[in-house]
């Protein structure tokens, strides 16, 4: 036994010793036992290679995932929390020493420390907090078309619209916009459109309507529209020097799975564009939670799920990480749990047969090791503790540990109402992104555009029967002439006599009848 000890702290501390700045996350255990020296390290070069934090409820997910956040903001890495659960907004406020908090780090050989840490509380809704939102033109035809699970019609009309509206200025900011737009093309503006860029089919815009209207059921009115947000303004450092931790509630959207995935895909695909290729760094500029996350895949198509892959595969390169946590592992599609490099599985719960074949899926995603009986580990960790590998600076995965995981210093509760005031109050960024604007776009310049044609075509109408009158008028002043009305007379005198003879009934002169 000593031996096993002796050897799995040898391999741990070989395995997770790493160049440049790393911070302890937790201490290794054997058969249930903290062992003393063997620390787990979370090297920050790493972390834009992306990575999971799955387990049951109540195993400490939420806890992992605050804890992380902490070591990047303590180390200058600004953090994005998608709070799905709204349980994340104590991180703002410093945590409090209890009894087994200081039996946890009795065991870790550590000194709790509580600490508050500086936050932006962001929102898609009404609520509290600084508001997100892009425009319509922002996101473009090609995502939009995927959030609406578009055919290659469909995608292609799509597309036409936004260069017919880029041709003729037409500004699409918001839902708003698009429809009209696709109204008018599909009546009032079908010829114009069809003669600059061909035939389009009635029944597609009748889909693309439908699909927006549903998009728009799920309050996505919310999001689109000005003033756009600045994805830089996440990458934040306060000015202690930590990383400022944007916390995103969204509470809101866990019924609304649809506008979730058009979020996401948009925040994604926007930080993809903006930010420069920055190779392997020191340090992430930015890394971003995204808690619940089956809520993205369970109801995201086909075309949504290969664009979430090649965004997540492509970002890294960027200095960007994106960290999924969900209940199962299973949640996360293959080709996108490839792409992730740290690995954090709290505890599983076995109840069923197909549970029990989760887990067996689950342990495969593991390296292979000998200390531990991986499937059934799974099984019995307790709160707070975790398997965790990850990759070292070659990209080979560590050795698999079983480990007791660090407390948050922060607050493990939510914020009253009054803190979450107060840190709205104070945001720096709360002024510029406080307004919404209703500029002058696509909506406006076709409205103004029909009802103009409108009020031209009723001119022409109404113009028309006062040109009759007059013309009537004329005509009476001539025919009450008494020289116009004996010509008048004389004139049907002779064209009555013409008829008649040309019918063989004209009569005969009084002189030859003598």
């Amino acid at each position: 036994m000593a031996s096993d000890a002796t050897q799995f702290l040898s391999e741990i501390q070989s395995g997770y010793a790493f160049k440049g700045v790393a911070a302890k996350i937790g201490v290794g255990m054997l058969d249930g036992q903290v062992v003393s020296g063997a620390d787990i390290l979370l090297p920050l070069r790493s972390m834009n290679r992306h990575g999971l934090i799955a387990g049951a409820t109540g195993t400490g997910k939420t806890k992992t995932l605050q804890v992380i956040s902490e070591v990047l903001s303590d180390n200058s890495v600004p953090v994005l929390l998608l709070d799905i659960k709204g349980d994340l907004s104590g991180i703002a406020a410093a945590g409090a020493l209890n009894e087994r908090l200081a039996e946890r780090y009795h065991l870790l050989e550590m000194e709790y420390q509580p600490k508050a840490y500086p936050v932006e509380l962001l929102t898609l809704s009404r609520k509290q907090g600084i508001q997100l939102r892009a425009t319509v033109t922002e996101f473009g035809p090609v995502l939009l078309s995927k959030i609406l699970e578009l055919n290659d019609t469909q995608s292609g009309l799509v597309s036409m619209i936004f260069k017919y509206c880029d041709d003729h200025q037409l500004p699409l900011l918001d839902l708003k916009d698009f429809i009209k737009v696709l109204q008018f093309i599909s009546n009032e503006g079908k010829k114009d459109i069809e003669q600059e860029y061909g035939k389009i089919a009635t029944t597609s815009t009748g889909t693309i309507l439908r699909k927006v209207i549903e998009l728009q059921q799920q309050g996505a009115d919310l999001f689109f529209g000005e003033k756009s947000f600045e994805v830089e303004d996440l990458m934040r450092i306060s000015d202690d020097g930590r990383g400022m931790i944007n916390i995103l509630r969204v509470t809101e959207l866990q019924d609304r799975p649809k506008l979730f995935a058009t979020f996401m895909l948009q925040l994604l695909a926007e930080l993809y564009a903006v930010s420069p290729e920055e190779g392997d760094l020191d340090r992430p500029k930015l890394v971003l939670f995204i808690d619940e996350a089956h809520l993205i895949f369970q109801n995201a198509g086909t075309a949504l799920l290969q664009q979430i892959e090649t965004i997540i595969k492509l970002i890294r390169s960027k200095g960007i990480g994106v960290f999924f946590c969900t209940q199962n592992p299973m949640d996360i599609p293959a080709s996108v749990l490839g792409q992730l490099g740290l690995k954090v599985q709290h505890a599983l719960r076995a109840f069923t047969a197909a549970d029990r074949k989760v887990i067996r899926q689950t342990a495969e995603n593991y390296p292979e090791t000998k200390f531990y009986q991986t499937d059934e580990l799974i099984t019995q960790m307790g709160i707070g503790e975790a398997l965790i590998t990850m990759l070292n600076e070659k990209g080979i995965p560590t050795p698999l540990a079983h480990v007791m995981l660090i407390a948050p210093k922060s607050r493990m509760d939510i914020l009253s109402d009054d803190e979450i005031r107060s840190i709205a109050a104070k945001s720096v960024l709360a002024s510029k992104y406080a307004q919404e604007i209703d500029s002058r776009s696509a909506y406006e310049m076709l409205t103004e555009k029909l009802q103009t044609a409108a009020d031209s075509a009723s001119e022409a109408k109404s113009a028309a029967p006062e040109k009759k009158d007059a013309e009537d008028s004329a005509l009476d002043k001539i025919l009450d002439n008494p020289i116009m009305r004996q010509v008048g007379r004389t004139a049907a005198s002779i064209i009555t006599r013409s008829l008649l003879g040309a019918l063989g009934l004209g009569g005969r002169s009084r002189k030859s009848s003598r």
